[in-house]
């Protein structure tokens, strides 16, 4: 159930067609400097851009996340996370942010900035809607999966939005992007109110730090990272669980210009040796076992199957 926060704290929740308005809006004022930033960003190509939504309403949609304990589990050596895609189980406000990284005007931003033709959302959201993690949560390294839920478009990109107040850096959880060989990591803060897009392929390997949660907060404020005050939990605020906003954009043609096939492989950490050899031979694994029976890869509890 949703906290008192999410049951209307405000007179009027924002629509998709405002999300995505305000959205298209921001995306487009910065887009030349967003171009700029994507076309020269390593070790992936992408995008970071802070502020992307008037913060009251993204407060709105943090107090609306529905109780962890009802989100899908994701438990295993390669993660540790909850993920959730029941839209019409959540308030409205959740399901209109979603969506509204769907709405045209937003795809088009997206690929005026990234220069990526033919970008289409995916309204079963495979694979992405919303997450939650806790204390003790992770993402190892990897490799997303090289297609949509019926194996049909390429997965180009990945779009993140962190929805947490006040989160801090020091508190874990931060998106990193690595080299192919996985040795050192660009490490991205997950921010509240910040827009990561990346661009997924066969060499876009990424991960989600260790959530450290609230175990890191003192008792007074601190103020280092700008518009990012702590403050006590009120239902919208820093409880420690880390929020975020899913959602891939899919293509006909595949963006290296090369087809190319691959299940979402994982990796040991630099610090995991062990980890890394179990990672490798279990990645080998499951794509053997995807080329050679692909129907399997189209059977996930992770996707809507009545698309809104």
């Amino acid at each position: 159930m949703a906290s008192a926060a999410a049951q209307g704290s405000i007179a009027r929740m924002p629509t998709r067609t405002e999300f995505a308005a305000a959205i298209q809006s921001r995306l487009l004022h910065e887009r030349h400097r967003l171009a700029e930033q994507f076309a020269n960003a390593q070790p992936t190509r992408h995008f970071a851009i802070d502020e992307l939504l008037p913060p009251d309403w993204l407060r709105e949609v943090a107090a609306a996340f529905p109780d962890p304990k009802t989100l899908l589990v994701k438990k295993s050596l390669r993660e540790h996370k909850r993920v959730g895609i029941a839209v019409d189980d959540y308030p409205p406000v959740l399901g209109a942010l979603l969506y509204a990284f769907q709405d045209q005007g937003v795809v088009d931003a997206i690929g005026s900035i990234t220069k990526l033709q033919g970008l289409q959302p995916d309204p079963s959201l495979y694979a992405s809607g919303i997450s939650m993690m806790t204390k003790g949560d992770f993402l190892n390294p990897h490799l997303d999966n090289s297609h949509d839920g019926d194996q049909q478009r390429y997965r180009v990109l990945n779009l993140l939005l962190y929805a947490t107040p006040d989160w801090h850096s020091d508190q874990g959880g931060s998106f990193e992007l690595w080299d192919r060989q996985r040795r050192t990591p660009l490490e991205l803060p997950a921010l509240f109110n910040r827009l990561v897009v990346m661009e997924t392929g066969p060499g876009s390997w990424h991960s989600v730090r260790r959530v450290l949660g609230n175990e890191t907060l003192g008792d007074g404020p601190r103020n280092d990272e700008p518009g990012n005050d702590r403050q006590k939990n009120d239902g919208a605020g820093n409880d420690g669980a880390r929020r975020c906003i899913s959602n891939y954009y899919f293509a006909d043609e595949a963006p290296t210009g090369n087809d190319y096939r691959h299940v979402t492989s994982f990796a040991g950490r630099p610090e995991e040796p062990v980890k890394r050899v179990l990672l490798a031979a279990d990645a080998m694994a499951r794509n053997l076992i995807g080329r050679a029976f692909p129907r399997l890869l189209q059977r996930s509890s992770h996707r809507r199957t009545a698309p809104k």
